[in-house]
């Protein structure tokens, strides 16, 4: 059966509204819409509601049992530095993601900006990684990955050991030495930015 949170994200995505938008047609607060998100449960009149507006506005069932809906964590740079910081990024994300295919809930999104990782990466790209690092840093040398420094800065980059720290190769850009790495996140999939539908949020990228 889906879910009340899957519904809103159907909702979202099938009118193109914002979370402001939605709190508004719903005739509440675009915080109340956000814990809703993170798994507050609407109750009475208010759920009805809900369900309401997902008859009248949703086609074809909503979210098929073939997508899934990925939090969009922020851009992350092939040659750039990016703002927001990672830690200002609330846990549901910028805005949503709906990848044509299933996922495990522990996915995250982030967009490619620059171009020193072409042509596998491309600007405006969206990179699907693990959520939290599986492995250790040295079992990453010589794969590519997304990488958080100790600070604050994120990359698409190849890791390399390096003399005190690691070493951040780019295919198109010099390569950034010995620094210190917070987060590793393993790729799961690299998607052109057309081939996505993005669910809008209010302060989304």
């Amino acid at each position: 059966m889906i879910t009340i949170r899957e519904k809103l994200q159907a909702i979202l995505w099938a009118t193109d509204w914002s979370q402001t938008q939605l709190a508004e047609r719903l005739d509440t607060t675009q915080a109340t819409v956000s814990r809703w998100f993170k798994g507050s449960d609407p109750r009475g009149e208010m759920r009805d509601a809900i369900n309401s507006l997902y008859s009248e506005v949703v086609k074809d069932g909503g979210i098929s049992e073939l997508e899934s809906a990925i939090p969009l964590m922020g851009r992350i740079g092939a040659g750039a530095e990016i703002q927001p910081d990672f830690e200002q990024v609330p846990p549901e994300g910028l805005d949503q993601i709906m990848v044509p295919f299933p996922l495990p809930d522990e996915m995250i999104a982030f967009e490619v900006n620059g171009d020193s990782m072409l042509p596998v990466y491309k600007h405006g790209a969206v990179v699907i990684v693990y959520r939290e690092q599986k492995r250790p840093v040295h079992a990453f040398y010589g794969e590519e990955a997304a990488v958080r420094t100790t600070d604050g800065r994120r990359f698409i980059k190849t890791i390399m050991r390096g003399a005190s720290g690691v070493n951040l190769l780019s295919w198109n850009a010099a390569p950034i030495e010995d620094v210190g790495v917070e987060w590793i996140g393993e790729i799961f999939a690299v998607l052109p930015r057309s081939s996505l539908n993005k669910v809008a949020r209010d302060g989304g990228i």
